[in-house]
């Protein structure tokens, strides 16, 4: 009877009663529960899913890979900072500068990865397209503006300023910069113009475009592949160890770089993956390439900061050049201070022979002095047959 009494009671009240009891379909915030990734939570917006979705792990990698890339980047600048002082008398201060834009560079590397981790949207897909060549460019720049320079300190142990070489490092880049903003603006403004409202968003772009706007880099990669390989035949040892640090940096940046470019443009389109992996293959290199840079150049280049042997004034072959280019009146003023140690030492050597006794035997040359030998005497003694050594002893017999 209770249950007949309470079907009637909803019958009366049709669907609002039912909506107020909750009986006629889940609630909308169970669907966006169920709508909820493993490992996030509720106040978690849809867009960053990807950085603690359990079931795709990729994401969750990458962060603490870049995260941790961030906080060694910043010790290292610390170091760096501290240990400046100690090479600002030689020619290493000279790459102190580009050595610090380059860490900047890496740092911005790392932070970039977040962008090609979270979902895209407009401002998103700006961000990537400018900020992946340009900081790129920043670090390779900083390689070949350094590979300038080590091919004069290689050589002399002498080189350009420190300033004529960040200029250089700073033209290098804005080059890129200036592409890319070109090219960004561009596209969106044409797109923007046509019929379409949806091909105008900065995240319709094909693989191809996206890796052509990539050109310039790829020539600061090669330009800093070839340019320090003179380095490694100088004659400074010291200088020659930079140089490998970077030779390896962009071997290995060249190997990451052809990876991800044949698995953007064609890998992920043959797998059937082009949606899917196109972000994370972007990540990927990100990360790769900022550690290379860390383990393979920047490391090393701390550690030759608290090294010797760099100081020009001690060093042999240069003391021997200037030696030879000292004016001549130095030269002549040597030349008089030389004569006169030598006068005063034959004068020293006469004064020793005086003082030395004489012996009363040395005018005696061996002969009897009664008997004195006269030139025929002499040509007589000499016609006197004397025995020698036969050089032909066959032609004797006993």
């Amino acid at each position: 009877m209770a249950s007949k009494h309470f079907l009637l009671i909803l019958y009366m009240l049709g669907p609002l009663g039912a909506a107020s009891l909750n009986l006629t379909t889940p609630s909308v915030e169970l669907q966006n529960l169920s709508a909820v990734p493993m490992g996030c939570s509720q106040d978690v917006q849809p867009i960053f899913y990807a950085l603690c979705d359990l079931n795709a792990a990729w994401g969750i990698i990458l962060e603490a890979l870049a995260g941790l890339g961030i906080v060694c980047a910043l010790v290292l600048a610390v170091i760096f900072l501290a240990l400046a002082p100690s090479v600002i008398r030689d020619e290493r201060k000279g790459s102190l500068a580009i050595n610090f834009m380059f860490l900047f560079g890496v740092f911005g590397l790392f932070s970039l990865v977040f962008a090609f981790i979270i979902a895209p949207n407009a401002a998103v897909c700006e961000v990537r397209r400018f900020l992946f060549g340009v900081l790129f460019a920043l670090c390779f720049a900083c390689l070949v503006a350094h590979s300038v320079r080590l091919n004069y300190l290689v050589l002399h142990n002498r080189g350009p300023g420190g300033g004529l070489i960040f200029l250089l490092a700073i033209g290098l880049f804005l080059v890129e910069a200036v592409i890319n903003a070109e090219w960004l603006l561009i596209t969106n403004v044409r797109h923007n113009l046509s019929s379409t409202v949806s091909v105008g968003h900065p995240c319709q772009i094909d693989n191809q475009d996206f890796v052509t706007a990539l050109v310039y880099v790829m020539f600061l990669i090669l330009a800093s592949l070839i340019v320090p390989c003179p380095v490694l035949c100088g004659h400074y040892l010291p200088w020659k160890r930079h140089g490998r640090y970077i030779v390896v940096t962009a071997l290995l940046s060249l190997s990451i770089w052809v990876t991800w470019i044949v698995m953007y443009v064609y890998g992920n389109e043959k797998l059937g993956h082009q949606n899917t992996w196109d972000d994370p293959v972007l990540a990927i290199a990100l990360v790769s390439n900022g550690w290379v840079f860390i383990v393979c150049y920047f490391i090393p280049e701390v550690v030759e900061m608290t090294r010797t042997g760099y100081g020009y004034e001690t060093d042999t072959l240069n003391m021997i050049k200037r030696f030879e280019e000292c004016p001549s009146s130095i030269i002549v003023e040597n030349r008089a201070f030389s004569m006169e140690n030598l006068e005063m030492t034959d004068q020293r050597e006469t004064i020793k022979i005086q003082d030395k006794p004489v012996s009363p035997y040395s005018n005696y040359c061996g002969l009897y002095p009664t008997l004195p030998l006269y030139p025929t005497e002499v040509e007589t003694v000499n016609h006197v047959p004397l025995p020698r050594i036969s050089t032909e002893p066959w032609r004797y017999h006993l």
